[in-house]
């Protein structure tokens, strides 16, 4: 990628341990600096960062052009490497949510392994089958607007938060940001 976020070659694709894979993803912005050692592990939920609504208008951007109101952004080293848009209709593809979609769009343009410790965007909380990718590809930070419950209210939903998945897959250590922008992402569905 012309942003440099993009790093080709195996010397890149190291293997790198839980802390030092989130202080990549989040020590740029010092949030661990007042924390101490044992409380990196801990943390789960997380308070949103400066810069967060910034992406997240992005991934809005992306849903006011999908088949549904879903729109996400993948962030890298302060930029955006990849975005998706909401395409089951238009590909004929149920799978097609926008998270899958950004994800997709990532890998054809890096290798899958630089998706670990990157931070996901999404207009609405994961869906069960999204966080599972989102767990699989090592993506150590997700940020979104509105809630399962909260999308429940204008379309169906399977009722599992994204908490509720993450926490159910031991090998993963993701954070989670929620509510980021929710009033707006939940707009688009009077559209």
């Amino acid at each position: 990628m012309s942003n440099g976020i993009c790093r080709r070659g195996p010397e890149n694709l190291a293997p790198i341990g839980r802390r030092e894979a989130l202080s990549a993803a989040l020590g740029a912005a010092g949030v661990f600096a007042s924390l101490p050692r044992y409380a990196l592990a801990a943390a789960k939920e997380m308070a949103p960062l400066p810069g967060d609504e910034a992406f997240m208008r992005k991934a809005l951007a992306e849903a006011a052009r999908g088949d549904f109101p879903f729109g996400a952004v993948i962030v890298r080293e302060g930029f955006v490497a990849a975005k998706g848009r909401n395409l089951t209709r238009t590909n004929n593809d149920p799978a097609a949510h926008g998270e899958m979609v950004a994800i997709r769009d990532f890998t054809a343009k890096c290798p899958a392994a630089e998706l670990f410790g990157a931070t996901l965007y999404t207009t609405g909380e994961p869906c069960v089958m999204c966080m599972g990718a989102i767990l699989w590809c090592g993506i150590k930070r997700v940020v979104y607007a509105a809630s399962i419950e909260e999308l429940a209210q204008k379309i169906g939903q399977i009722r599992l938060t994204s908490r509720a998945i993450a926490d159910a897959a031991p090998f993963a250590d993701v954070m989670i940001t929620g509510g980021v922008l929710a009033r707006e992402a939940l707009a688009l569905f009077g559209k």
